[in-house]
């Protein structure tokens, strides 16, 4: 029984390698640069910016073309000698803070910060008015019979009381 619990572990653990060693296979090896420095830089860079195609995923873990292009962008910049701020603002100002990961918090990113909560909250607040309103008021009972619903419910419960249906003469 414990063996078995062993062999599943390492099959689950064995199965999650490549999973979890994926991102690090974005990187194509000549993308890298050959001072470590900016190198590490870059890939610090690059773990911030969002691939606008994969949408929640940096451009560090990203497969996708335009992610190996903004990799390379990223990387010329620093190259040239821009400081980490001058290649972010160079990467927004073409593709608007939407390709950061953690976008600044602004007026035009109020609604992004705070939408979620704000919609939860509401939720909470409709769903308890919602609960409180049916507590307080009990569900409403089926409608009285007409006259004519009680006549034709009198006739039908006593012809059932009658007797046997052939000696009723029902249909």
């Amino acid at each position: 029984m414990i063996r078995r619990l062993i062999l599943a572990i390492a099959l689950a653990a064995g199965a999650a390698l490549p999973l979890a060693a994926a991102p690090a296979l974005a990187l194509e090896p000549e993308e890298r640069l050959e001072d470590p420095l900016l190198e590490q830089r870059a890939r610090e860079l690059s773990k911030g910016l969002r691939c606008v195609v994969c949408q929640n995923q940096s451009i560090d873990d990203s497969n996708a073309e335009l992610a190996q292009d903004l990799r390379r962008v990223v990387r010329e910049r620093l190259v040239v000698g821009d400081t980490n701020d001058e290649v972010i603002d160079y990467v927004v100002a073409r593709y608007g803070d939407y390709v950061l990961l953690r976008p600044p918090m602004d007026t035009r990113t109020l609604l992004l910060w705070f939408g979620p909560a704000a919609a939860m909250l509401g939720a909470a607040v409709w769903a308890t008015l919602w609960v409180a309103r049916r507590r307080r008021s009990p569900p409403a009972g089926p409608d009285p019979l007409s006259p004519e619903e009680r006549r034709r419910l009198s006739e039908l419960t006593s012809d059932a009381t009658d007797g046997p249906a052939e000696e009723r003469g029902t249909r």
